[in-house]
């Protein structure tokens, strides 16, 4: 990488994305999801991240989620930060996250989340065009499409591609971020596709 980290590699390919402003806000160009098996020290890798970029942070059921979740609420806010919870209202409500980042299996819980948390801004992940679709009628504010590349999440599915993507992206209006398999090998193929992000796990780390 000549030099460049992977962390920076990111920052520059998210810095040249248009901003996309999402109830009356700029969405973070940059998402950094957690997963306490891939990098164990997420809070290191939060307080490296360029201001005006996200955390999406994934408990997992983690018996000491709320200290996690409020300590990266400490570094958001100090950096700039947006800090996303995945799939629990409850523990964005009660870590102050600026919103929800819905797995595919919970979308359908989103009008309701909506009603009662107007402020939030919510993401929806999807999978394939059912899923991209669905996250637009239930008003996702944005959907994580993955994995775009191979990735080493042990869920993940067969790759998208870039046409992949470019396939689910022509069937919704809503921003779409690009997670799985994001690295400074890969990023150069997503210039020009018109995601409003670039999302990663390991990628983030480096």
């Amino acid at each position: 990488m000549n030099g460049v980290s992977e962390l920076e590699a990111l920052s520059s390919a998210a810095r040249a994305l248009s901003p996309r402003i999402v109830r009356g806000a700029a969405l973070p160009r940059l998402l950094f999801f957690t997963d306490p098996a891939r990098v164990p020290d997420p809070e290191a890798v939060a307080q490296r991240l360029p201001e005006g970029s996200g955390i999406v942070f994934r408990a997992f059921g983690a018996s000491d989620a709320v200290e996690q979740g409020r300590r990266l609420r400490d570094i958001a806010t100090q950096h700039r930060l947006t800090l996303l919870v995945g799939a629990s209202a409850s523990l964005a409500e009660g870590v102050g996250a600026d919103g929800v980042h819905l797995p595919e299996r919970m979308v359908a819980s989103l009008p309701r989340l909506r009603a009662e948390h107007p402020r939030y801004l919510i993401t929806a992940a999807a999978h394939d065009l059912a899923a991209v679709r669905n996250a637009g009628r239930c008003g996702a504010d944005a959907t994580v499409v993955s994995p775009v590349f191979a990735s080493n999440s042990p869920s993940a599915g067969e790759p998208l591609g870039v046409d992949g993507l470019a396939m689910l992206m022509r069937a919704t209006a809503l921003p779409v971020y690009a997670l799985g398999g994001i690295s400074a090998k890969t990023v150069d193929q997503l210039a020009g596709a018109g995601v409003a992000g670039i999302a990663a796990v390991e990628g983030l780390a480096g």
